[in-house]
Parts: structure tokens; sequence; C-alpha cells
């Protein structure tokens, strides 16, 4: 049976899809992922799709999925790479990814998840305190 990897990399996973999805190979890369966040304890989910050309409504169910299941297990998720075609399709669709945060390329994705980690470690009643 096919997998996607998932790479671990420090706090985050990594999955870059290089090939064209079929139903079962997104329904086991969404267990996978899931599974991985629990085992992990992983913060962020970083997924690479610009090798896509096309993302139908199941594959775009599918990173909703992620994007939600990952949010209840206290990660974030960045989509990367997405292609216009892709994006045009997605809205075409009425799909609007939520929690699923989106980002040019990995550099910028990786940057993202930092970004939305360490926010949410933060404290929002100590800029209040030091005010007083």
């Amino acid at each position: 049976m096919d997998r996607i990897p998932i790479l671990r990399m420090g706090q985050y996973l990594l999955v870059t899809i290089q090939i064209d999805l079929y139903d079962r190979l997104a329904t086991n890369l969404e267990s996978d992922l899931v599974q991985a966040v629990s085992k992990t304890g992983a913060r962020g989910v970083l997924i690479d799709i610009s090798a896509l050309s096309i993302v139908d409504s199941f594959m775009g169910r599918i990173l909703n999925n992620i994007g939600s299941m990952s949010k209840i297990m206290d990660a974030e998720t960045v989509v990367v790479g997405m292609q216009p075609a892709v994006a045009i399709t997605l809205i075409e669709l009425g799909l609007e990814l939520k929690g699923v945060h989106t980002a040019l390329n990995v550099e910028k994705g990786m940057e993202l998840l930092a970004a939305k980690i360490n926010s949410a470690y933060e404290d929002p009643d100590e800029d209040e305190a030091g005010t007083e």
C-alpha cells in the first residue's frame, strides 16, 4: 500500500506530495498525519503541494480535515506551494480551508509556523500588565 512520507523536523512535520493523490492515498495521508501529530507531539504541520496541478473537492476536504484535526491536537497547519490553478479551483468549489494557513513556499511556510507557534505561547495579558 502506498504512503506519503512524513518527515519530522524538530517540532514540525513536513509532507511533500510529489504525486497526484487518489482517494485512498489521500485518506491514508490524513490518518497518518493525525497519528504522527499525536505520536510526536508536533506543534506544526507543513504540507508542500507544489507538485500538484489539480486538487479536487475530495482533496480539498482532506486538507481541511487535516487542518481541523491538527488544530484540535494543538498543532498549526500550513500548506505551501499552491499553484494558481489549484487556488482558483478551491475558490470555485467554495472550499475555504478553515484551520489551514497558506504560504508561498517552504521557507515562508516554516516562518509562518514559527510565528504562529510563538504567538500561541505568548501571554495575552502580558502587554496590559506592563502598561499600568
